[in-house]
């Protein structure tokens, strides 16, 4: 299904349905499109929103972690978002988890899957390899556990990307500056009620990452789904709503009554 991609001001994102945001942040290579099956799904129940990352269009000082969660929190603030479900895959989990930390009194909760901030795989010191299509191929391969979904038209966007030198410059950076950032003494301090969803086959944030955040994060709660990979939202769309639809639920229904 095509979403009408919405401007204001300077941000331009996706607005579907009605109630609570449920605000999704996508990874460094993820896109509009890695969330199709939650905007169509949680329409109904929800206010789904998906900004527009500038992951590559931030000047070359602003290009990390930290920028990306200053323009995210204007865009909360310029749209006026309060009570907001935050869901983030990889790198966009990173922010979120950044965003919840500074400005706690907008957030409901959090939803993290696939997630940096404590620990990832990177590409490698070598990475992006520029020209080599076969390397920048079994390198979006190692996302999925399946590598079939690893579809042509992913490998050639992403291919296209590291082969402007500017933009492979800018990976670089954030790739750097996620693991710079790590949050391993700050995320102890989240109150939120947090929703882990991680892949068992995850061999970028591996499943001992899940069970890290399960640990440091007093509120949360942990999910693995097997024959899965870094982006279970892709991989495994409909075990990944059943998980998120039973905690967004959980979030509303009446305290019990001793």
């Amino acid at each position: 299904m095509q979403y009408e991609i919405k401007q204001d001001d300077k941000f331009r994102f996706i607005e579907e349905g009605i109630g609570e945001p449920l605000l999704l942040l996508h990874g460094l290579f993820g896109a509009l499109s890695n969330f199709g099956g939650k905007i169509d799904y949680f329409r109904s129940k929800y206010r789904v929103v998906v900004p527009l990352l500038p992951l590559l269009d931030l000047d070359l000082l602003h290009t990390t972690v930290g920028g990306l969660e200053k323009f995210v929190h204007k865009f909360i603030e310029h749209r006026n978002y309060t009570n907001i479900n935050v869901l983030g895959n990889s790198l966009g989990g990173h922010i979120a988890l950044m965003y919840v930390l500074r400005h706690p009194e907008r957030i409901k909760s959090l939803i993290l899957t696939g997630s940096s901030g404590l620990f990832e795989n990177g590409m490698g010191d070598t990475y992006p390899k520029r020209g080599d299509y076969e390397y920048i191929r079994k390198k979006t391969e190692l996302t999925f556990y399946d590598p079939a979904m690893a579809t042509k038209e992913l490998v050639d966007e992403l291919y296209e990307t590291v082969n402007v030198r500017i933009k492979a410059v800018k990976v670089i950076a954030l790739a750097k500056s996620a693991i710079r950032n790590n949050l391993g003494e700050e995320v102890s301090q989240i109150k939120q009620p947090t929703l882990l969803i991680w892949g068992n086959n995850d061999a970028i944030t591996p499943p001992f990452v899940g069970q890290e955040f399960h640990k440091l994060i007093p509120n949360s709660e942990l999910h693995f789904i097997d024959k899965c990979g870094h982006a279970p939202m892709m991989e495994r769309p409909e075990e990944f709503n059943a998980i998120l639809l039973e905690f967004l639920q959980k979030l509303n229904e009446p305290a019990a009554v001793a």
